[in-house]
């Protein structure tokens, strides 16, 4: 049984070295985040570049994530490029009108400017993932006086979180719409926005995409804590094609304790929405500098799975560090693992609603059918991967084989849980018996049906026609007439 949870792996420095992209293409990745940033708009084409020309050597699909940078809510430099040392109790001051590289012992620039504006005496800041906590003392002028809470070593750049959360940073930067473009010069399949406040933030990105004529769809990473109250989360999962729980600056803004319960919430809300889900951020974390997970890690990315989750991710390391094709497989092994548990594979989406669209009565019927008959293998005609999604928010260690035309609707599928993409040439007569071969001979040759087994194709009585899927067929391999 494949591997139904997909692996999404950053590309870097590390995946830039000779062979290591194709090993860990080979080993199992699905989707790889360009991350915006860090590099040049040049080595972000090379990179799509290099994964896509590996994708048609080995016929297959992986699909592209470029993930934009957002605000710079964060420090500036110290002069000469220092690293200081702060002690509980000492004073430290952030600066809005200090040069950019003026840093010293007691004072460093901000390179967000408006900071002085939205924070009050009492106010927590946390500096660089929560490793130094700064109480504010007061603020006068441009400067905000703080005392040192929790001390530690301080080097250029690093980044600011308020307490509690409350920023008004806009989510989309200068830089942010420029790589927007890039994204579209990409043809990127998904584009993943950061630190949005609510569904505006989604519908203003969506917009700027289309305006660049590309088609990506967009994730919403969720870092920030006002995002998680409840209508403004429903609202940006519904204008989301998914969410990435962005477990960093979340964790830092509403505290490590409450992360846990947060993730179970925010997978459940994704998949009860028909929206993916990826769990991102320190999951192999260890594995940037050793060849083997801690035992904590393993339990992680295994918890997620159980949960639901359509992806996890890999960060640095698999674009920083030694050990990219190791991280890959100890993510792979995993996942399947985890898939075997009887909680992977029993669902109950949906059983109790109504629904509105046919393809989607469609959809959950199948699942529902293949579920109770031992299904070896479901194949969904698609255009645009709909009927496809739906199908994989139920629970099911059935796989489901996206068949398009589309090389577009194939890349997105590689995100879907439990969805595997299947390139199909389009059937000129639309003679259902012709199509119905064609599907079953394609299953025959990847080996994953054989005489006997039953299958069940879904189609729209019109082949071009998007979102039109309304017949299901039950088909025993081998029998004379499909």
């Amino acid at each position: 049984m494949p591997r139904r949870t997909k692996i999404l792996a950053t590309l870097g420095p590390a995946t830039d070295k000779p062979g290591v992209l194709a090993s860990i293409l080979r080993a199992g990745v699905n989707v790889v985040r360009i991350n915006f940033s860090h590099g040049s708009e040049a080595q972000h084409l090379e990179r799509v570049k290099a994964v896509r020309e590996w994708a048609d050597e080995n016929h297959t699909c992986i699909g592209v994530l470029m993930d934009l940078q957002g605000p710079k809510i964060r420090i500036a430099a110290f002069k000469n490029g220092i690293k200081i040392q702060l002690n509980n109790g000492d004073l430290f001051v952030l600066d809005a009108d200090l040069d950019e590289n003026s840093g010293m012992q007691n004072v460093v620039g901000i390179a967000y400017k408006t900071l002085p504006e939205e924070v009050k005496s009492e106010d927590i800041l946390l500096l660089d993932d929560g490793k130094i906590v700064l109480q504010v003392v007061n603020i006068t002028n441009n400067k905000i006086n703080t005392k040192v809470l929790q001390g530690g070593v301080l080097s250029d750049n690093k980044g600011i979180n308020l307490k509690g959360g409350g920023l008004s940073a806009n989510a989309l930067t200068d830089k942010d719409k420029k790589d927007i473009l890039i994204a579209a010069k990409a043809q990127a399949d998904y584009v993943a926005l950061s630190f949005p406040v609510n569904g505006d933030d989604v519908r203003q990105t969506k917009k700027l995409l289309k305006a660049a004529g590309c088609e990506a769809k967009v994730i919403a990473k969720i870092e920030r804590a006002e995002s998680l109250q409840e209508e403004t989360i429903l609202d940006i999962i519904q204008e989301s094609a998914g969410i990435m729980v962005a477990r960093g600056d979340l964790g830092v803004e509403i505290g490590d304790a409450q992360l846990p319960a947060q993730q179970k919430r925010l997978i459940k809300l994704a998949r009860s929405n028909d929206r993916i889900v990826i769990t991102a951020t320190q999951m192999l974390e260890s594995m940037i500098e050793n060849h083997i997970p801690t035992r904590a890690e393993v339990f992680d990315v295994a918890n997620a799975v159980l949960d639901g989750t359509d992806a996890v991710m890999l960060s640095a390391e698999t674009a920083a560090g030694n050990f990219p094709e190791n991280a890959v497989k100890t993510m792979d092994e995993v996942c399947v693992e985890a898939e075997k548990d009887r909680i992977a594979k029993v669902s109950h989406h949906r059983l109790d609603e109504k629904f509105v669209d046919i393809d989607e009565t469609i959809a959950m019927s199948t699942m529902y059918a293949a579920n109770h008959l031992g299904v070896k293998a479901i194949a969904a005609l698609t255009q645009t991967g709909k009927t496809a999604m739906w199908m994989s928010r139920m629970s099911s260690n059935i796989p489901i084989y996206a068949m398009s035309d589309n090389i577009s609707t194939l890349r997105k599928v590689t995100l879907y849980r439990g969805v595997y993409p299947c390139s199909i040439k389009k059937n000129q007569s639309n003679d259902w018996l012709d199509i119905n071969k064609n599907v079953v001979n394609t299953l025959i040759k990847k080996e994953v049906v054989s005489d006997n087994d039953l299958v069940i194709l879904t189609k729209g009585m019109h082949e071009d026609k998007s979102g039109g899927t309304n017949l299901m067929k039950i088909i025993c391999v081998g029998e004379q007439d499909y």
